[in-house]
């Protein structure tokens, strides 16, 4: 870890935003100062200017290493974005003045212990020194959403058309059509849930919500259709209100025109003042919608009371008789009539009633927390309505009968001849009417019987904003212009149908979208609505597209030909948006002609994937190494097997070439999707840096190297020791994340596979390999390779309820996170549970952890088990403390902390060596490693895996044996796997939508 001077600030350290400031805590003595004992300005760096305010106290020592916190990861967007705050990678590993700017945190505003600041940095406003905005009126799930979706799904359909559809299918066919439509739009809420809670969601409504997560191709198109279904919607519910309206005018002699123009008239006026209430604004939008609400309730209500209410002779006469069973018994089956008289018909015309479940996600800007509030009340809105339709159609068919003449005078006695139909045996004979089909009132005639009231609820669509809630004003005319179109044609039997196609279409895309998104297995499509699935996502979509079909084959493919024509547009034209689409993801996934393409899309932080580069030698050298990466990176991102061919080129490009298939069909064999290659070189830390700079191709390029730990560093020539951590080095210096792992009983299985020897790793301490030898045994037969017997390893096996172990000290960038986090989506690791381990005060023991838990969760990576180590700055025991002396002791110059000049001219030669002014400086970190291994001991004994943040030794200033030394101290004696992590220092995980 990096370390800096510490200048006298004449603020308080705490101003310093996402850093602790811990002190010695539990079991230190204070004024005791031993042979490791933390002295005054230790652990700076003096390659640095004086007087920097990078250097802070973090675990008890000097360093510019940051703790987690959430402005790190806030409004970052591009895989290069390091984050505010957060240090780069040069600012910790290299020797190279830093820019003060980029840790600068104005004084004025104080930051909690994390970072994590009372609201969203969107919030903020955009102009500094600039008049703060008025704020916006915000709604709840039940304001906002239910209440909404609820008054879009109740409409025309249910009061002027749900007894029709009851007449004509009977009760039994009327509750298979609605609950048809209930599954197609239950499954369709479920996948927008799914969206809603993949990320940070800002204004723009379906179409942000598609876009942003399912990409521009696929959201312009469904933005498109479903905007123009909505526009349609509008007209459908003016005409019913129009016709509602025109009756009424009828029954009273006072017709305007005729009754077609009368509804052409009456619908435009309408749409016109419904145009001027979404002017006025979201306020006074919202506040008619509750009124509309409870007008709809009183309704329900009257209608239900006035059921059990006993029947009259007027209402007898309009066929309303009370709950009868042998009424319920008639209006069970069907009795088709008319030209609409089918199953799918009447199915087209009820469709669009169960379509208001987006309403809620189309204001998804003006709600306080769109992830909540979506899911939970678009789903309690489908189930309410979906009662109430049920309950209507049920209570309606058990009470009136399909036809009556509404006369009074047609009132008989019981049992009178000529008399034909169930209305006989109640004393009244509606035959006559039935038999010319002449009949005003009944199910099958009069539209108008549960009440004369109709909801017009807001429906707008994404555009340009105004004001402080930023109205689609031009939405809303787009909206006011196309209804007017429709509601011209003065019919709703004929509207409703296009809309159920269009909608119909808009939900198959949806479902087809998320069912997409999921089989791309991108890191980015992460919903924590547990409730979704894609196999139901899909089921929706095919159930969407037949019904289309079934419906009207020709309005269908029209409506398809629609969907086809805008996506080749937007691909035609690629916007120069940049979202962290799936579509963006799934193109990973192809084959090579594809690979170009890539390089065409800049990176998105919600498209990173951890793509290896991992130094295998001959992959069947170190199976557990090739199986755990292989795990994580399985159907997802790049794996790279690097092998160094170490030797002149002439005599090693043969074997190259030779062993190379080999290899192949072995990591095949193994069911390991990865790619082999290797490189010849004079040396292994040249060949090296030809694999970090050549590797990969486009953006499949590896981003993080992994490496076996060197069992064997004390024992090796001093120079293998140098090239080992040179190679790290090299990795930072190439911008590379490094990931490095320990096993107790090792890695390498070559001893008994003489096939390849890499004197700097673990091939070198096999005695059979001698020690310093760098050649190569014999090319090894490519097919004796691929059909040699398997080892069996850790990562091949069942891991059951054991934990996976973070320990995630210091901010990478979130590297340290994302590996366990893959690694535990996987079927053998499904059942371990994550536990995250994070440094911090014992007096802000709660606040701390509220804060990483915050921060987690907006992840969503399901990290819910949360532990702080308040021992961390407890000084290690003394046996522990003595090991470490006795490990470094064969590498000290003991030079007596004699000036820079003499211990340059004393190291010539040897410059692993460490010098006593080094070991002094660096004191405060050795006794950190030394304490993080008593951790591990104590908490983590009995782990599945151990993922630990890597600590970073500055390039030219610890020596290599001494970093060697934090790594053997740090992971020795530890049972289970032990993974070291650490990011470049840029962003791998976000909570943002774009």
């Amino acid at each position: 870890m990096a370390e800096l001077p510490v200048p006298e600030l004449p603020t308080p350290l705490a101003r310093c935003s996402g850093r602790f400031t811990i002190s010695t805590l539990l079991g230190t003595e204070e004024g005791v100062r031993g042979p490791y004992a933390p002295s005054e300005g230790a652990g700076c760096d003096s390659s640095l200017p004086s007087g920097s305010t990078l250097c802070t106290r973090t675990f008890g020592y000097n360093t510019v290493d940051v703790v987690p916190a959430y402005e790190h990861y806030a409004n970052s967007r591009g895989v290069g974005d390091t984050g505010r705050g957060r240090p780069s990678l040069a600012d910790l590993h290299s020797i190279l003045k830093p820019d003060p700017g980029r840790f600068h945190t104005p004084l004025a505003e104080p930051q909690r212990s994390n970072g994590l600041p009372e609201a969203g940095p969107e919030e903020a406003a955009e102009e500094p020194g600039g008049a703060p905005a008025a704020e916006p009126v915000r709604f709840g799930w039940v304001k906002g959403v239910m209440i909404r979706c609820m008054l879009n799904i109740w409409g025309v359909i249910l009061y002027l058309r749900l007894p029709w559809i009851t007449a004509q299918a009977g009760i039994a066919l009327t509750w298979l059509i609605i609950l048809m439509s209930v599954t197609v739009t239950t499954i369709t809420g479920l996948s927008i849930s799914a969206i809603s809670t993949n990320g940070k969601v800002k204004s723009g409504g379906t179409y942000f919500l598609i876009s942003r997560s399912l990409g521009p191709e696929l959201g312009g198109s469904i933005g498109l259709i479903f905007a123009f279904a909505n526009a349609v919607a509008v007209a459908m519910h003016t005409v019913g209100f129009a016709e509602t309206v025109r009756d009424l005018l009828q029954e009273h002699n006072s017709l305007i025109v005729d009754p077609t123009n009368d509804i052409r008239i009456i619908g435009v006026v309408t749409v016109t003042v419904l145009l001027g209430i979404s002017l006025a604004g979201m306020e006074w939008e919202a506040k008619a919608q509750i009124l509309f609400f409870l007008v709809i309730l009183v309704s329900f209500i009257n209608y239900l009371v006035g059921t059990v209410i006993p029947a009259t002779a007027e209402k007898q006469a309009k066929g309303f008789f009370s709950y009868r069973a042998d009424i319920f018994a008639q209006n069970f089956v069907p009795n088709w009539r008319g030209p609409d008289g089918s199953f799918f018909g009447l199915f087209s015309i009820f469709f669009p009633s169960a379509t208001g479940i987006l309403a809620g996600a189309n204001i998804s800007g003006d709600l306080k927390d769109p992830a909540v509030a979506i899911p939970k009340g678009t789903l309690m809105a489908i189930f309410w309505t979906t009662v109430s339709y049920l309950v209507l159609s049920a209570t309606i068919g058990a009470c009136v009968v399909r036809d009556a003449s509404g006369s009074l005078n047609d009132s008989v006695a019981v049992g009178s001849a000529g008399c034909e139909g169930l209305t006989c045996a109640l004393g009244w004979n509606f035959t006559a009417c039935a038999q010319r089909q002449s009949c005003r009132y009944g199910l099958s005639n009069y539209y108008q019987c549960l009440c004369r009231d109709q909801l017009y609820p807001l429906i707008g669509f994404f555009g340009k904003g105004y004001g402080r809630n930023s109205e689609p004003i031009r939405g809303y005319m787009l909206t006011y212009l196309i209804a007017v179109g429709f509601i011209l044609i003065a019919e709703l039997n004929a509207i409703a149908p296009i809309i159920s196609n269009f909608f119909l279409c808009s939900y198959a895309l949806i479902n087809f979208s998320c069912f997409h998104a999921s089989i791309t297995n991108s890191p980015g499509w992460r919903p924590s609505f547990r409730y979704y699935s894609k196999w139901a996502a899909l089921f929706g979509a095919t159930v969407s597209v037949v019904i289309m079909f079934l419906l009207t084959w020709w309005a269908a493919l029209i409506a398809f030909g629609i969907v086809i024509f805008l996506l080749g547009y937007v691909l035609y034209k690629k916007p120069d948006v940049n979202w962290g689409s799936s579509m963006q993801a799934s193109s990973y996934n192809m084959a090579l002609s594809y690979s170009v393409g890539l390089s065409e899309v800049d990176e998105h932080i919600k498209n990173y994937r951890p793509q290896c580069l991992v130094l295998t030698g001959p992959p069947n050298f170190r199976p557990a190494l090739v199986d755990f990466v292989g795990t994580f990176t399985k159907n997802l991102s790049l794996m790279l097997c690097g092998n160094v061919l170490i030797g002149p080129w002439k005599q090693k490009a043969p074997e190259s070439w030779l062993i190379a298939d080999g290899h192949t069909k072995w990591l095949m064999k193994r069911k390991i999707k990865a790619f082999y290659t290797d490189v010849v070189a004079e040396d292994l830390r040249s060949g090296v840096q030809m694999l970090l700079q050549a590797a990969g191709l486009g953006r499949m390029r590896p981003n993080i190297l992994v490496l076996g730990y060197k069992r064997n560093w004390q024992t090796v020539p001093p120079q293998s020791l140098e090239d080992y951590v040179g190679i790290l080095h090299d990795a930072f210096d190439f911008k590379y994340g490094v990931c490095l792992m320990r096993m107790k009983e090792g890695l390498n299985v070559s001893r008994v596979m003489q096939a390849h020897f890499n004197p700097t790793f673990e091939a070198a301490e096999h005695p059979e390999n001698g020690t310093g030898s760098r050649a190569a045994p014999g090319t090894a037969d490519p097919s004796s390779v691929a059909g040699e017997q398997q080892a069996s390893t850790i990562f091949q096996s069942e891991q059951g309820k054991k934990t996976i172990d973070i320990y995630w000290l210091f901010d990478d960038g979130g590297l340290t996170l994302l590996i366990p986090y893959l690694l535990g989506r996987k079927k053998r690791w499904g059942k371990c549970r994550v536990r995250v381990f994070v440094g911090g005060q014992i007096n802000r023991m709660d606040e701390e952890r509220k804060a990483i838990v915050s921060l987690l969760s907006k992840f969503r990576l399901g990290f819910h088990e949360v532990h702080i180590l308040p021992d961390i700055n407890q000084k290690p025991r003394p046996e522990h403390i003595r090991r470490f002396e006795e490990l470094i002791a064969p590498f000290r110059l003991n030079d007596g902390f004699k000036d820079e000049a003499t211990v340059t001219e004393l190291r010539q030669g040897c410059p692993w060596k460490i010098s006593d002014e080094e070991v002094d400086k660096h004191r405060a970190k050795s006794l950190r490693q030394v304490r993080l291994n008593e951790i591990l001991q104590d908490y983590s004994r009995d782990a599945a895996l151990i993922a630990i943040t890597l600590p970073v030794g500055r390039k030219g200033r610890c020596p290599s044996s001494l970093y060697m030394a934090w790594l053997e101290t740090l992971s020795q004696d530890l049972r289970p796997p032990l993974i070291l992590i650490r990011g470049n220092q840029e962003n791998v995980l976000t909570f943002y939508c774009q």
